[in-house]
């Protein structure tokens, strides 16, 4: 187990206005943002930059993977207000690809698939030429919840697998690997217009091999967008990173992922799965 971060993870602190400004509008909606649930390492430059990774559902989670940050627990009642909120915040900030994530709500019959569509729904009405990516859970294997968001026209549907099938019930105990790859497929099946995305954190203990047998499984499913990161406990009681994964391994990931057809990779320590988001869809063919 390493002992500390190396030279590649240490992030420079920069406070801005436009952070400020991001951080008050939150605040005053109220909003959460997985930045700042989540303890991502960049929400400084994401704040300076006047955008923010929306958390819809509240930001109590029914799930108890051991790598993530978010709070366990009873989740409380959905906010009926919370989408024209959230299409406010994007309309203010001048976003112009909007990502929307959620915390997992198994406790919901849809698993809070039409607080999404309805989400999507009022970012388009509000903004319409503004695209949308929603980092969806996996509605316990729902079709008619994925369909519900799959109508409401959102331009690039997110589910992480996150790591390696092996280290599942270690990392992602109420989660299925091959659930989570039914889900992309069926994403593709239902609308092959929508881009489908996924990511994997590395540093867990996986092999270098099972990580690449992960992205052919995802090019299997159509998966059309991949990220790969470090991954960072947030906590002595999280899982502990296993190792730092050089940049040079990176690097080999994102070539190997590019030769295997995904339109495209972001791979680098600090990336994660809403970071450059916007990037991905200015290397489609289709010109979203």
């Amino acid at each position: 187990m390493p002992s500390r971060k190396p030279e590649w993870l240490k992030i420079r602190v920069r406070s801005g206005h436009n952070q400020e400004q991001v951080e008050a509008l939150i605040d005053s909606l109220p909003l959460n943002t997985v930045c700042h649930e989540a303890n991502c390492p960049n929400r400084m430059e994401c704040f300076n930059k006047g955008t923010a990774t929306f958390m819809i559902l509240g930001k109590i989670c029914t799930r108890s993977c051991t790598f993530c940050n978010v709070t366990k627990g009873n989740p409380q009642p959905i906010d009926p207000m919370e989408p024209i909120r959230v299409a406010q915040a994007v309309k203010i900030l001048q976003i112009k690809h909007a990502v929307i994530t959620s915390v997992t709500r198994d406790d919901l019959p849809d698993g809070g698939a039409a607080h999404f569509a309805e989400v999507i729904k009022q970012i388009k009405r509000l903004c319409p030429n503004v695209t949308v990516e929603v980092l969806i859970p996996d509605f316990q294997g729902s079709i008619e919840a994925l369909i519900k968001v799959i109508q409401a026209g959102p331009e690039v549907i997110n589910h992480n697998v996150e790591t390696v099938p092996r280290l599942y019930p270690r990392i992602r105990p109420q989660a299925e690997y091959y659930r989570s790859l039914d889900l992309l497929k069926n994403v593709k099946r239902i609308n092959n217009n929508i881009f489908t995305k996924s990511g994997i954190m590395v540093g867990l203990g996986e092999k270098f091999h099972e990580v690449v047998e992960v992205m052919k499984d995802l090019r299997d499913c159509g998966c059309d967008f991949l990220t790969i990161g470090q991954y960072l406990a947030p906590s002595s009681s999280h899982y502990p990173v296993i190792e730092y994964v050089h940049p040079e391994i990176f690097e080999e990931y994102r070539a190997l992922a590019l030769k295997m057809g995904f339109s495209f990779v972001a791979s680098g320590p600090l990336v994660r799965s809403s970071y450059h988001a916007e990037k991905a869809l200015k290397f489609n063919t289709l010109n979203v």
